[in-house]
């Protein structure tokens, strides 16, 4: 019979330290939120179970965290009354349940892997935790080892100073805990401590009073980081950009200042991409081969085909697509739009609601002006079209193939393919009008 698996993922703390109104674990680094980083670890295990237990105040967890069960913790009364929460109504448990927690962003599949398999051996542990080395181990309650290395007991960190022996190993949190046997176990909680709460880690003497064993899995310290504040948000973010760098350097992208460089969680970019210092890169963005992204550019939810080059000072904002060989200078913003392959967009424009051909030239200070006040409107210029400097675009509007638009024009009409529109003022001279206009000016200045 398949070894079974149910993850429990523990979401109902409130965060207190974090001065927030919204649940702890709904705030985000990488531009995700913490309890969906444990949810993607979790993923590949493809759990027969997968339950988040809430608190009854926090019903906005669910909908991001769909299509995962929801338990509701109906009093706070710690981590083992989460557990058996989260456990209510699935039926037929056993192999294993793992129990994770939701503030905990840095956890990694390969260790979660490792404790589902230290259960699946003959005799296995009734219950396994995770453990990590740290030089600084004020948060965390210890995992006291007997003289055969298994786990004796865990000692909360308020009770650390009757431990008589030696510790080298501190707790995680997370468990694989024996299905058949775990709600034997948490019936047999008690509240007998200081916070009158059932204690999950009270677990492992109750499993050994019942002729059981439970051992130790020893991971990485930077993975057990459980987001408690804004401090240890920042801190987590921090961890997981060099996470996420490292990721790209070893996929053949150049960084060429790897600690200005943020990433998200989603990011892909192509081999042979050089990202330049002070690039911010948000979410749903996918930058393909030999692209150049200089300094100062901002892309969210863009695509980036192979070979453009974007920036520096750039924004590219969502649903806009730049295909191959295109160019995105200095000071341009570009939203919802297409820009076609070897188009050139250099410097100072806005280009939104537009879809824009091959081989365009963009000039300078040319806006698309899409809203009129009550509904956004689409501008279409052709390929190969020429758009000179300062022009307006106004939407909606096409600009046909091969066209020219001279500089300074206001255009609110469509022009047809390999016409030439220009709409300008006359220029008006004025000899002589620069002098009279200063002694005007003067005159009246000293009057006042």
């Amino acid at each position: 019979m398949p070894h079974s698996l149910s993850v429990l993922v523990l979401a109902a703390g409130k965060g207190t330290r974090m001065n927030s109104q919204k649940p702890k674990v709904l705030h985000e680094i990488a531009g995700l939120p913490l309890v969906c980083h444990v949810i993607e670890a979790i993923k590949p295990l493809e759990p027969d179970n997968l339950v988040v237990v809430i608190a009854p105040d926090q019903e906005e967890i669910r909908g991001v965290v769909s299509p995962a069960s929801i338990r509701i913790q109906e009093k706070s009364l710690g981590t083992g009354d989460a557990v058996k929460a989260g456990l209510s109504n699935l039926k037929n448990l056993c192999g294993t349940v793992l129990v994770a927690f939701g503030a905990d962003p840095m956890i990694t599949t390969s260790t979660l892997k490792r404790l589902i398999s230290a259960r699946e051996v003959v005799n296995p542990p009734d219950v396994v935790v995770l453990g990590f080395r740290t030089e600084n181990p004020d948060r965390y309650g210890r995992l006291v080892l007997d003289t055969h290395g298994k786990l004796e007991r865990i000692v909360e960190v308020s009770e650390a100073h009757t431990i008589d022996k030696p510790v080298e190993l501190y707790n995680a949190g997370v468990m694989a805990v024996n299905g058949a046997k775990i709600i034997e176990f948490l019936e047999a909680l008690s509240p007998e401590n200081g916070k009158k709460e059932y204690y999950l880690t009270d677990i492992v003497r109750i499993a050994l009073k019942k002729g059981g064993y439970a051992k130790v899995v020893e991971g990485e310290e930077e993975e057990t980081l459980g987001v408690d504040s804004r401090a240890d948000l920042a801190k987590a973010e921090a961890m997981m950009q060099v996470r996420l760098r490292m990721k790209m350097l070893n996929n053949g992208v150049t960084l060429v200042s790897p600690e200005t460089t943020f990433l998200s969680h989603d990011t892909r970019i192509g081999r042979d991409t050089t990202i330049h210092p002070n690039v911010v890169i948000g979410k749903n963005v996918d930058i393909g081969e030999s692209v150049e992204i200089k300094s100062f550019s901002h892309l969210e939810g863009a695509t980036v085909s192979d070979e453009v080059v974007v920036g520096p000072y750039a924004r590219l904002r969502p649903g806009t697509e730049i295909e191959r060989g295109a160019k995105v200078g200095n000071f341009v913003e570009i939203k919802k739009a297409k820009i076609g392959k070897g188009t050139k967009v250099n410097h100072l424009s806005y280009v939104g609601d537009a879809n824009v051909g091959q081989e365009v030239n963009i000039g300078a200070g040319t806006i698309t002006c899409n809203f009129d006040g009550f509904k956004k409107h689409l501008t279409v210029i052709g390929d190969r079209a020429f758009i000179g400097s300062n022009t307006s675009l106004i939407a909606p509007v096409e600009v046909g193939e091969n066209a020219i638009i001279g500089a300074g024009s206001t255009v609110t009409t469509s022009v047809d393919d390999n016409a030439i529109s220009v709409v300008r003022g006359e220029l008006k001279e004025i000899p002589n009008g620069a002098a009279r206009f200063r002694t005007k000016r003067q005159r009246a200045w000293k009057k006042n």
